[in-house]
């Protein structure tokens, strides 16, 4: 019966964000500010390469869940079909995979640019660097392979209301009317994997980046160093805070609203932060929103 019923379901419905009218018109008109500023090209010149596909990978995942959002903020009935769920949702996990990944290897790119300077060209050539980005893209393709498809193939019987904003596993492990404490436990060690994985290269590569810049002798070079290292740590902490709440806590201490809060966090304000915080000066995030809302071409920057 279970199964019936589950093949017969066609589409989803998202309670949203807000409950009333004035309160998904605010929203609605923040999250399109945001979306405008990170959308703006002119926001994402990298210094470096992985700063690059890191913008990529930001506006892909983002892109997955804002402009669904904005349309659900001004829509009377919320709903997104099937397929269009578990889309979204393999989209999602795929490229918020991939940044988790690219958080690491900037860490050691980082790492290998302080600590061996004169071999950084030969170590981090271009073609390196197209290997680690591809890798990356691929271990996220294929992580979000195995959780969608799993989480797709479960029977919901109970409801078709998401308690969320966009397609995610812990509101549609609410909706399963089969026992998917198995699945959460293993989705936990994946994304623990993951995250785990990924930080103990972050935090391998500033120790040794740490104890670098105490050695330097140059006052100039140790600011350059910190200024570089404080915009990527600031940018990791960010990321991992909201993700580790959202995913790796105990199910029993799940919430869906505090949940809405964090995703809301990793999926909408990060993705636009980021480039801020890679030390964008305010003229040019001015420049980016006027033209965003204008439509217009801006001079390039001197």
């Amino acid at each position: 019966m279970a199964r019936k019923n589950h093949t017969l379901l066609t589409e989803f419905i998202l309670l949203g964000l807000a409950d009333t009218l004035e309160q998904q018109i605010t929203l609605f008109m923040l999250f399109l500010v945001m979306y405008t500023l990170q959308m703006e090209a002119r926001l994402h010149t990298p210094m470096y390469f992985f700063l690059a596909v890191l913008s990529f990978a930001d506006v892909s995942y983002s892109s997955t869940i804002t402009p669904k959002m904005l349309v659900d903020l001004l829509s009377e009935r919320k709903t997104i079909s099937f397929a269009g769920c578990f889309l979204q949702m393999y989209f999602f996990i795929a490229f918020a995979t991939t940044e988790c990944i690219l958080f690491g290897l900037m860490a050691y790119d980082r790492y290998v640019a302080i600590c061996n300077p004169l071999l950084y060209s030969s170590i981090m050539s271009r073609t390196v660097c197209l290997k680690m980005a591809a890798g990356a893209l691929t271990a996220g393709l294929l992580n979000s392979m195995v959780h969608t498809g799993y989480i797709s193939s479960l029977p919901f019987c109970r409801s078709n209301v998401i308690h969320h904003f966009f397609c995610d596993n812990p509101p549609l492990f609410k909706l399963s009317c089969s026992d998917t404490h198995l699945y959460e436990v293993t989705l936990s060690t994946f994304a623990g994997m993951n995250m785990v994985g990924t930080l103990l290269v972050i935090l391998t590569s500033y120790s040794y980046i740490l104890f670098s810049i105490f050695h330097m002798h140059s006052g100039e070079g140790r600011h350059k160093a910190f200024s570089t290292c404080a915009s990527h740590l600031t940018a990791i902490i960010l990321f991992y805070s909201t993700a580790i709440y959202t995913y790796l806590r105990p199910t029993s201490s799940y919430s869906l609203n505090q949940d809405k809060v964090a995703s809301v966090f990793y999926t909408v304000v990060i993705p636009m932060l980021n480039p801020l915080i890679y030390s964008l000066r305010n003229k040019e995030v001015k420049k980016a929103l006027w033209n965003g809302i204008t439509r217009k071409s801006v001079p390039s920057f001197l």
